[in-house]
């Protein structure tokens, strides 16, 4: 497994399925919650969060002064859950809809982003239905692969046929090149969101200059 993907590859990661180019990360400092989880699995969880975005050379805060926190996870077994969750309804706007579609889809896991006046990630909202599938993952795996999703915002396709984490020595760790890809899109010299494909070229040059 190479640690740099061609630039087609990083491309391919931002480009969602109506074939529009959408890349963003964060800006403010990341403030996370978790509801619904065990001690042991909130302190993994938090531990991801720590991990991930020292991997971004990012930065975490105690509090967001807007917003107090901006990056929630939700864990639960039926998405009939979220409708009962107080206040819920004003920050995912339509939310019954959304967890009528949600259901027939029979999904297990949906993000919702909230973005600044610049187009930076300003806020991410991550529901996961822990069925059968979810509850048999490692915690550890869960966890990690969640924060790196809500590290950018990926194409709706990023990860359809490959996960970001592999498997070392019998550890779960995230893919080298999904690592070198997140570094590359939080350098200080690359913009906090573009719409441009030729943003992958500056990111394929981005990960080419860690290397060296």
């Amino acid at each position: 497994m190479t640690d740099v993907m061609t630039p087609e590859e990083i491309e391919a990661h931002f480009t969602r399925t109506d074939g529009q180019y959408l890349f963003a990360r964060w800006q403010r400092p990341i403030v996370p919650v978790v509801f619904g989880v065990d001690d042991q699995t909130l302190e993994i969880l938090k531990g991801a969060v720590e991990a991930g975005v020292a991997l971004a050379g990012h930065q975490m805060a105690e509090t967001d002064p807007e917003l107090g926190v901006n990056l929630m996870f939700f864990f639960f077994r039926e998405w009939d859950e979220l409708i009962a969750v107080p206040d819920l309804g004003r920050m995912i706007p339509d939310l019954e809809p959304l967890v009528g579609r949600l259901k027939s889809a029979d999904a297990n896991q949906y993000r919702a982003f909230r973005f600044e006046e610049n187009g930076a990630i300003r806020a991410c909202f991550v529901f996961l239905r822990m069925d059968q599938a979810l509850s048999k993952m490692p915690a550890e795996s869960l966890a990690l692969g969640q924060v790196v999703q809500s590290l950018l915002l990926w194409s709706d396709q990023a990860f359809a046929t490959q996960s970001p984490l592999a498997v070392a020595e019998g550890h779960t760790i995230l893919r080298p090149d999904i690592a070198g890809l997140i570094r590359a899109a939080y350098d200080p010299v690359m913009p906090v969101q573009s719409g441009d494909p030729t943003h992958a070229l500056r990111l394929y040059a981005r990960m080419q200059a860690g290397q060296t």
